[in-house]
């Protein structure tokens, strides 16, 4: 925007300064342009002082330039003020006297035409700036005025301090210097607007129609806070081209058939078992082809594999007609006659995952979706689905998050109330942690549980933590199907031009109470009274397609008894399930580990010793700077000889030991990721695994990955300031192969606390809930030997074995293994064997 700038500074009076200094040789002037680079005549500057012009201080600045670059590429564009304006300043007349003849100059005769037109070219200029904030006004605040709750009753934003008709009524427009006079008046459009479209100017009455209909419908556009030029111009085009929400007939069909699977499956389940909790979708069923339309986009933009997250609300919906699991086994979860089998205690139907891979029939290409497994604890699975994500991308070489992608799903209350959601959204940007984008898409119905917004959250929005990370926040009316889609249709292109994270607030309803059993009128009752007049968005949508001529009744009612159909075969096969297998709904499935009946293929443990020549090639590294011209700390090298003492010496303290584990098992193709706060260095100054040159800046070496040509990659990385989201990230990288060592480490002891939910409802339980293995080690400083009684130093490792649902055993370097457990503690005496050994317990 600086070289934009540069035709108003020049046209601006010279200051004292500017005065006193002799003038500089005339230079071309360059600005952007629609068709490309355009090159301006320069503006003499003058060394005398001369008369200010009010229109052109810094405010009028921008309308200025906006009129000289019009000039330039056509004086006939702009008003006849202007024409002569610029002429008289490019002949030679100083900014100040362009309506004056100036002294020593010959008058041109458009200077002498302009004398006493002055007051009226300020009112144009503050007319167009006047119009120019207006514009700029819905751009910011559209979204408060927007239709955005399907039941008409609540205000979504809850900001009283925003008055609805502020940018909406013809008697506010002298708030920006306007009125009802200048309606019909032909504007120029400034270029940060796209109302236009192909035309440059419009009527201010028609100017205010386009901004409604961008910004005041069913979609509301929280985007200017983001501070990227480029990024905001996208949005504004996504959204104020003027018909750019259209749809053919085909895609409005398939948007009416994925409308009616949503719909009938909970239909169909409250049918069959009206008593049973299920936590329906019912108040959102948009949501089904809302997260279709995203992974179908994605899939165009090159997207192979997504990984989801998302609470009980609407999962059996999820799992049935957007992960596609079969009916029946769905089905199956709601007899309780049923045996289960022996691999675990199982969990409530509304906890499970799945993972599928298919035909994304739009684009015809192959895809993989899981959807991970997760407890009751809202949001918990955040940070492990973005784990997992990234652990994809890195095993399948995706460094830019094109291929492997996640989307989160969140309730309102939970978005705004659960501190992890910002945890997860602050490893965003991170580089050991990004994943490039994630799609968040909020089912807002409006309540949590029984709470109220207003005293369930400060914020105007639920969704205003995105606004930390800069991601844009497109609120939706979820009764209109159509508005959907297209915002989630944008959200994905988003997410696939600038690997950023977006968000799509879908505002909607709980038909139902929390759950089917609950009763909603003991504390929203007149929200559920508007809720019982309110009609379906099935049949709503429906009855606009008909009118429409886009389908015939008979076609709709056809479509509908097509999946009855379907559901109530499903349903018949179900009966003729006896046993409840807890590994056919894997989220994480471990390929050549595992048998098909979910066995582990190798039961011995390898022998974990190593050669002595080994050792000291390690050891040699961990004394060193394999990098050349590398300056390390004085102190550094005092600790790298040491290192190399003690190996000639044969010994080895905790430091070296954890070196020499690692680099073994490196050389042997297994990656080792080690993650938490301080880690680079250890909390204790003692590991030393990035090294830094003090007289480069950010110049680093990491010897460990100078071991060997073949070797594995050694990722150690420092992470943000979080214990709870970057244990539930570590655990989600973990999940996607059995052939790595994933670590987190403790800051200090008893810092694990703060992510116990981690380590109670996914570490411990999820073998025996899910079926689901994991190999991260969680590395407690200290131990059992802290300084004193209950500080910072001293961890407890009773409690860990009281969370485990299995049998807890203590090893040491020469206990054999038998069978996997859930969680093994080390009371750790020799760290290389043990660490070494920990890995083979599940990686052979």
């Amino acid at each position: 925007m600086h070289r934009l700038r540069t035709c108003a500074a020049r046209l601006r009076p010279l200051t004292a300064s500017q005065a006193a200094q002799t003038v500089g040789p005339q230079r071309p002037i360059t600005g952007p342009s629609r068709g490309g680079t355009r090159t301006f005549l320069p503006i003499r500057c003058y060394t005398a002082p001369v008369a200010s012009e009010p229109f052109l201080n810094g405010t009028s600045s921008n309308y200025v330039e906006e009129m000289y670059f019009a000039w330039m590429e056509d004086p006939k564009s702009v008003h006849k003020s202007w024409d002569v304006f610029f002429r008289n300043a490019n002949a030679g007349a100083p900014p100040g006297a362009a309506y004056q003849s100036p002294l020593g100059l010959s008058a041109a005769p458009q200077l002498s035409s302009l004398v006493g037109a002055q007051p009226n070219v300020e009112k144009l200029v503050e007319d167009h700036l006047a119009v120019q904030s207006l514009i700029r006004a819905y751009q910011i605040r559209g979204h408060h005025v927007a239709q955005l709750d399907p039941l008409g009753i609540m205000d979504t934003d809850l900001d009283s301090c925003v008055p609805n008709d502020i940018i909406t009524s013809s008697d506010k427009l002298g708030f920006y210097g306007l009125d009802e006079s200048d309606l019909e008046k032909v504007f120029r459009l400034p270029t940060t607007t796209f109302i236009g479209g192909s035309e440059t100017a419009l009527p201010l009455k028609e100017i205010i129609r386009r901004l409604e209909m961008a910004y005041c419908q069913h979609i509301g556009v929280e985007f200017m806070f983001i501070n990227d030029l480029e990024q905001c111009q996208w949005i504004r085009q996504k959204f104020e081209v003027p018909g750019v929400m259209q749809f053919d007939l085909e895609e409005k069909r398939t948007l009416l058939a994925r409308m009616v699977r949503s719909t009938r499956f909970e239909e169909f389940l409250q049918k069959k078992w009206s008593a049973e909790k299920r936590f329906g979708l019912e108040g959102c069923e948009s949501l089904i082809p809302a997260l279709k339309t995203i992974i179908d986009k994605s899939s165009e933009s090159g997207v192979e594999n997504i990984v989801m997250g998302m609470p009980h609300r609407g999962r059996l919906n999820v799992l049935a007609n957007v992960i596609r699991k079969e009916l029946e086994q769905i089905f199956c979860q709601f007899d309780s006659k049923l045996e289960a089998a022996d691999e675990g205690s199982g969990d409530v139907k509304y906890h499970l995952g799945m993972y599928h891979r298919r035909i994304n029939r739009v684009t015809d290409r192959n895809i993989t979706l899981s959807l991970m497994a997760n407890p009751s604890h809202l949001e918990a699975v955040d940070p492990v689905v973005q784990g997992k994500v990234k652990a994809e991308q890195f095993y399948c070489g995706d460094n830019d998050g094109k291929r492997v992608m996640s989307i989160l799903l969140h309730g309102d209350a939970a978005f705004a109330g659960q501190g992890v959601v910002y945890e997860t959204f602050h490893l965003s940007h991170l580089p050991s942690y990004t994943t490039h984008g994630t799609v968040h898409v909020v089912v807002n119905n409006q309540i949590g549980f029984t709470t109220d917004p207003r005293v369930a959250r400060s914020s105007p929005y639920p969704t205003d933590v995105a606004r930390v990370v800069n991601a844009p926040i497109f609120h939706v009316n979820a009764d209109d199907p159509e508005a959907v889609i297209y915002v989630c249709k944008v959200a994905a292109e988003w997410r696939a031009t600038f690997h950023k994270d977006v968000v799509v607030d879908l505002v909607c309803y709980r038909r139902m109470g929390h759950n089917e059993m609950d009763e909603p009128m003991f504390t929203q009752p007149l929200m559920y009274k508007q809720i019982k007049k309110q009609k379906p968005v099935l049949q709503k949508y429906a009855e606009k397609l008909i009118a429409e001529g886009a389908v015939n009744r008979q076609e709709y009612e056809e479509e509908i008894a097509k999946y009855d159909k379907i559901c109530e075969e499903a349903y018949n096969r179900s009966k003729d399930e006896k046993i409840l297998h807890i590994k056919h709904w894997l989220d994480s499935p471990w390929p050549g580990f595992f048998t098909l009946d979910g066995q582990p293929k190798a039961m011995s443990c390898p022998s974990t010793g190593l050669t002595e020549e080994m050792l000291n090639h390690i050891g040699g590294v961990a004394s060193s700077v394999p990098v050349e011209d590398f300056t390390i700390h004085g102190g550094l090298s005092r600790i790298l000889k040491s290192r190399g003492e003690m190996i000639r010496n044969r010994t080895v303290d905790w430091a070296l030991g954890e070196y020499m584990a690692f680099g073994s098992l490196l050389q042997e193709g297994t990656h080792i990721r080690l993650s938490g706060q301080d880690v680079e260095r250890g909390t204790f100054s003692h590991r030393h695994h990035v090294l830094h040159d003090q007289n480069v800046d950010k110049r680093i070496c990491i010897p460990m990955n100078h071991l060997a040509p073949d070797q594995a990659p050694y990722t150690v990385c420092n992470s943000s300031l979080s214990e709870y989201g970057v244990l539930g990230f570590e655990l989600g990288f973990a999940m996607a192969s059995p052939n790595a060592l994933i670590l987190w480490e403790a800051q200090f002891g008893d810092f694990h606390n703060t992510a116990q939910c981690i380590i109670d409802q996914f570490i411990c339980p999820g073998q025996a809930k899910w079926v689901r293995q994991n190999g991260i080690v969680l590395l407690l400083p200290h131990g059992m030997e802290g300084m004193v009684r209950n500080t910072h130093t001293h961890t407890h490792t009773h409690t860990h074995t009281h969370t485990t649902h299995t049998h807890t055993h203590t090893h040491t370097h020469t206990h054999t293994f038998l069978r996997p457990h859930t969680l093994q503690l080390y009371y750790v005496t020799a760290c290389q064997q043990s660490l070494r050994h920990h890995h083979h317990l599940y990686f052979p």
